[in-house]
């Protein structure tokens, strides 16, 4: 199948640090799957990590050549799939501001991912314009690449039925078909819980493992994980729901039968955590280990090239678009 006739797939990160397995069994092992049958797009979102991290910018410039790293380590082949910086397409800044007048103030307020974002990251009544604002954005990333699949998160359902909101909008506005609406392509996977417990695998809340962690730290988290406070002694029955370590052997060990039945001799009495540690260990390195392998075989003076390639690429499309987008609302004076 040609790329012409692939469906197009828009995905993407904030660089605000490493990737973690969160993040692997939440869309990068769909993207490695998704690369050869669809046409790709994946965007390092450094602008939309500016938006709560612009007092320290220079953890985002850095965090742009680790999450690349984490991409090829997991198998995402950038001769296959395209990998570009958001900021270096200004075509997707002039987009967000036409899109901009196509939203008032009180449908941004009623977006419930961007309430949950902000009481998550405690603003208050001093919310950056720039994050209050990054739906919009979102939906110009989605839009100029006329992305017909969006894999998300269930969270990220309302960015997507906003962003289909502003084209409708703009294309009855101005009497236009230039710009497609796009799906949700939701993964099945469930949020990856943090190792303490407490909810979810994080950067900011330090309770990730992450795809570039060495095997002994790969280890030690294991073994530092929160199973049952109640099973004292392994003749003890024990609790498999919200125990950490049978969460990670549901997503990450390869025979789900024994996972099974090593639930059932844990509920039973008989079974250890060190011994449910171990085999977590013991799945998890595997796993790690092949990301590691491929990282090690990675000439880290690719990476700029890789990028500079994928954002030339990218920006072809994009400028495409924004031709449509200027001749609808009239805005080509010099054709």
């Amino acid at each position: 199948m040609s790329n012409t006739n692939k469906k197009i797939i828009l995905t993407g990160d904030r660089p605000s640090g490493r990737l973690h397995l969160g993040h692997y069994i939440g869309s990068l092992q769909n993207r490695v799957k998704l690369q050869d049958s669809y046409q790709q797009y994946i965007m390092i979102a450094d602008v939309q990590a500016l938006t709560d991290n612009f007092e320290h910018p220079e953890k985002i410039t850095q965090s742009v050549y680790d999450v690349t790293l984490d991409y090829l380590s997991v198998g995402i082949k950038p001769d296959v799939s395209t990998i570009f910086i958001q900021s270096q397409i200004p075509e997707l800044t002039e987009l967000t501001v036409y899109y901009l007048n196509l939203v008032n103030l009180g449908r941004l307020e009623r977006n419930p991912t961007v309430k949950a974002e902000i009481q998550q990251k405690g603003f208050g009544e001093g919310i950056p314009a720039g994050f209050f604002c990054y739906p919009v954005s979102q939906a110009a990333d989605i839009t100029i690449f006329q992305a017909e699949l969006v894999p998300v998160g269930d969270d990220q359902v309302p960015m997507i039925e906003q962003t289909n909101e502003i084209v409708r909008r703009f294309n009855r506005i101005y009497q236009t078909d230039c710009l497609k609406e796009c799906k949700a392509h939701l993964s099945h996977a469930s949020r990856l819980v943090g190792i303490d417990g407490k909810a979810k695998a994080s950067k900011s809340l330090n309770n990730a493992i992450y795809l570039s962690d060495s095997p002994e730290e790969v280890r030690q988290k294991v073994f530092q994980m929160y199973t049952d406070p109640n099973h004292l002694k392994v003749s003890d029955p024990g609790t498999v729901e919200g125990n950490v370590v049978f969460a990670y052997l549901d997503a990450f060990h390869k025979d789900k039968e024994e996972v099974e039945n090593l639930k059932d001799h844990y509920r039973k009495g008989g079974l250890g955590d060190v011994t449910i540690k171990k085999l977590l260990n013991e799945t998890l390195q595997e796993l790690i280990g092949e990301f590691r392998e491929r990282r090690e075989s990675i000439n880290k003076d690719d990476l700029k090239e890789i990028l500079v390639e994928g954002t030339r690429n990218a920006r072809v499309k994009a400028m495409e678009t924004i031709e449509m987008v200027r001749d609808a609302i009239g805005l080509n004076y010099f054709k």
